[in-house]
């Protein structure tokens, strides 16, 4: 069957999904660098906690509000940035945050107070960084309404691993020079790096969405999601998207958890300075980790483009409690402590790229950066819970295994919910949905 579309889109008769012959792909990889150029004032703040408490004067706790500043402002903003997205256009939104994100580290070189490194570092940055985040996955699901999974997967895969492509440059500029010398450099590369990269940036035309529709209703691969779009606000009034939050909330509190306070379990285990094949356990892990944490998002994503997002859910949620699970039953095995911490985060990154696909599948793409940014604060939420309230945890209770208990129930139930609530919730929703059709506005 022959449907009229614009030059540049076509429908692949033989897959039944919608492609793009040329363009959605230098999207992709126009996106993914963006993802990269923000990754560092996350993944590398810890290389400038030490010099920074040095020329600041200050101690390491009040330092540390600079990162929570960043972590929350990045997280809690996302609903509003991620509006402003959808009036204004990638381009010039993503612009506006890769620049913010440079500016920040900039303006962080010539501070002298932690007041002020609060404002650039911690505000500028959790804007500047926010704003691209939640764009860049709002931007793929758009183009890829059959390959969701993958293409939100590969782009979140940038932000978890991209940071190891300036972990070394930034370490070695510190050690030849001061933290002012390297945040100069490096903030001004991601602002322009960022810039060039965003310019590339543009929606999916009209045609190509009206093939998408065209085939969805030919029957094709395309989710059933293509048909509708929800805006935010009823969104926020329906339950799925409040399953869907509670869900991510539990998720993003356990991998934030062992995140967070990795370095301090660690030490209470006794491995502080055990050594494995020669390297101390603690950067060995989290270096495996690094990985880990970025393979599984497009691996995972993939999987649910072919198996189904909810049955992904359920193996990938259960292989997380089960590596924890077993993580602290080997506490005393460095070997087994190392490699199973790399487990823990293959079964944790994924909500990077299974949330926001099915979030889109459910509510539709017109507002797709928009509502991701509503169910993105969950990640501010684990924050909390998985950082300040697990370190009380532990602090009332002078003991690590109420913590783990805690947070494996919590992977264990998600999966349960994945199947058991979300699964029929959504096939009612996208059947109630498909026979009334949400009309696009």
């Amino acid at each position: 069957m022959a449907i009229s579309v614009s030059p540049g889109t076509r429908l692949s008769t033989g897959s039944g999904r919608p492609e793009l012959v040329e363009g959605r792909w230098r999207q992709l990889l126009l996106g993914l660098i963006c993802m990269v150029v923000i990754s560092s004032p996350q993944y590398v703040w810890a290389l400038f906690t030490q010099p920074l408490t040095a020329g600041l004067g200050s101690t390491l706790p009040e330092l540390q509000v600079t990162f929570s500043i960043l972590i929350v402002v990045q997280t809690f903003l996302s609903p509003w940035q991620g509006v402003l997205v959808d009036r204004f256009g990638p381009r010039l939104l993503l612009s506006c945050g890769v620049l913010i994100t440079g500016l920040s580290w900039i303006l962080a070189a010539r501070v002298s107070s932690l007041t002020m490194l609060y404002f650039t570092y911690g505000l500028l940055g959790g804007i500047g960084t926010g704003i691209v985040y939640v764009g860049v996955i709002g931007h793929m699901v758009q183009w890829f309404p059959d390959k969701r999974g993958l293409a939100t997967g590969l782009v979140a895969a940038g932000y978890g691993i991209g940071a190891l492509l300036t972990t070394f440059p930034i370490a070695a500029v510190l050690r030849q020079s001061t933290y002012q010398d390297a945040l100069t450099r490096f903030g001004l590369i991601f602002g322009v790096v960022g810039l060039v990269a965003a310019q590339g940036l543009r929606r999916p035309d009209a045609a190509f969405q009206n093939a998408v529709d065209q085939r969805r209703r030919a029957g094709g691969a395309v989710p059933a999601g293509a048909l509708i779009d929800v805006s935010p606000v009823e969104m926020l009034g329906t339950r799925i998207f409040w399953l869907m939050f509670a869900m991510m909330t539990m998720m993003s509190t356990t991998g934030l958890m062992v995140t967070s306070q990795m370095g301090a379990f660690t030490r209470d285990f006794g491995m502080a300075s055990t050594l494995v094949f020669g390297l101390p356990v603690l950067p060995l892990a989290l270096s495996l980790d690094r990985i880990t944490n970025g393979a599984t998002r497009p691996f995972f994503g993939w999987i649910s483009d072919r198996f189904g997002r909810e049955n992904t859910m359920l193996v990938a949620f259960t292989l997380e409690g089960t590596a924890i699970t077993l993580w602290l039953l080997a506490r005393g095995n460095p070997i087994l402590f190392v490699l199973l911490s790399g487990l823990v985060f293959f079964g944790w990154g994924e909500i990077f790229s299974l949330f926001p696909s099915t979030l889109t599948d459910t509510f539709g793409t017109k507002h797709a950066t928009a509502n991701y940014g509503c169910l993105y604060m969950a990640q501010g939420v684990g924050s909390v819970l998985g950082g300040p309230v697990a370190a009380l945890l532990h602090q009332s209770t002078g003991s690590w295994i109420p913590v783990f208990a805690v947070i494996i129930t919590m992977d264990f139930t998600t999966a349960a919910l994945a199947i058991a609530l979300l699964k029929p919730m959504r096939r009612r929703w996208l059947g109630s949905a498909s026979g009334r059709e949400v009309v696009r506005s």
